[in-house]
């Protein structure tokens, strides 16, 4: 059994990043740069947003992290996408998720410029993966890319089951997988909450992507010997032996599940740290591309 390492593979495509912004700069072009846009003050978003500013510092990226209120009205919040969009000096913006309860997201995600939408999240840029054509990815799906080509982990051919259909994970990566590229050309099978006997497909996957959102869902006698375990899930459990009074663990059952795999990811340490990554890999592109 082989960790995947997200820690220090985000570390590589960091070194990488810096010196693509070094050759870009000797060009005379600008240091790239990346906004993202916190509304409410949410503890968990306010980490998240807090890791990825850190490391924009880290790859030399000029960053800023603009705070709107919780009760932020839907058209204000559009104004300040607006101004994001038509702003020369900014490559990429993100707009932390989750929003309040009387924001429409689907609404916010439609007003961002495509070009400048390093989550990936726009249907234009869904789109565009779907068919094959360059775009920014989603970050978690990207990420996951990046662990199975740099482990030399090869896909074509394979068995593939992806547990969980959201338009952020579950659904992108399920396309990503099957497509005619590498890595990719798997056969995948998506799995969900109205999939019956579940256990039958992960039996015989040699890929799990597991982004379902439930503790420990992935028991070690639902996957075969020697499967490639890909753990997105990030939940937090309650343990009284820790000062927090809780910890994290993912989607698989690690402690079982891990002596049969070939390949694991980590909770924490794993996928987490090449989502983050993978914003600012696609914020790169778009500074490359602008």
């Amino acid at each position: 059994m082989q960790l995947l390492d997200g820690k220090y593979l985000s570390g590589v495509l960091v070194e990488e990043v810096k010196v693509r912004v070094a050759q870009l700069t000797e060009k005379g072009a600008k240091v790239p740069g990346l906004v993202a846009l916190l509304v409410g003050e949410n503890p968990a978003s306010q980490s998240y947003v807090r890791n990825k500013m850190k490391l924009c510092e880290k790859v030399g990226f000029q960053s800023k992290t603009i705070r709107l209120n919780a009760d932020i009205s839907q058209e204000d919040l559009l104004l300040e996408v607006k101004k994001l969009n038509e702003d020369q000096n900014v490559d990429g913006f993100i707009v932390q998720l989750p929003l309040p309860k009387h924001i429409n997201e689907t609404e916010v995600t439609l007003a961002i410029d495509p070009k400048k939408d390093v989550d990936g999240f726009h249907p234009i840029n869904f789109g565009k993966m779907a068919q094959g054509l360059p775009c920014f990815l989603p970050a978690t799906p990207f990420g996951i890319l990046q662990f199975l080509e740099r482990y030399n982990i090869d896909v074509s051919g394979k068995k593939c089951v992806v547990l969980g259909r959201s338009n952020i994970v579950g659904s992108p990566i399920s396309i990503l997988l099957s497509r005619k590229a590498t890595p990719g050309n798997a056969t995948v099978t998506l799995c969900h909450s109205r999939t019956k006997n579940i256990e039958k497909y992960t039996q015989e996957a040699d890929i799990i992507v597991a982004a379902l959102g439930i503790p420990n869902y992935l028991k070690a006698d639902m996957v075969k010997e020697g499967a490639v375990i890909i753990d997105v899930g990030i939940n937090r459990i309650e343990d009284a032996s820790r000062k927090s009074g809780y910890k994290l663990v993912g989607d698989v059952d690690f402690e079982s599940v891990a002596p049969k795999s070939s390949f694991i990811t980590p909770v924490p340490g794993g996928v987490g740290p090449m989502t983050v990554m993978s914003l600012i890999m696609n914020t790169m592109l778009a500074a490359e591309n602008r």
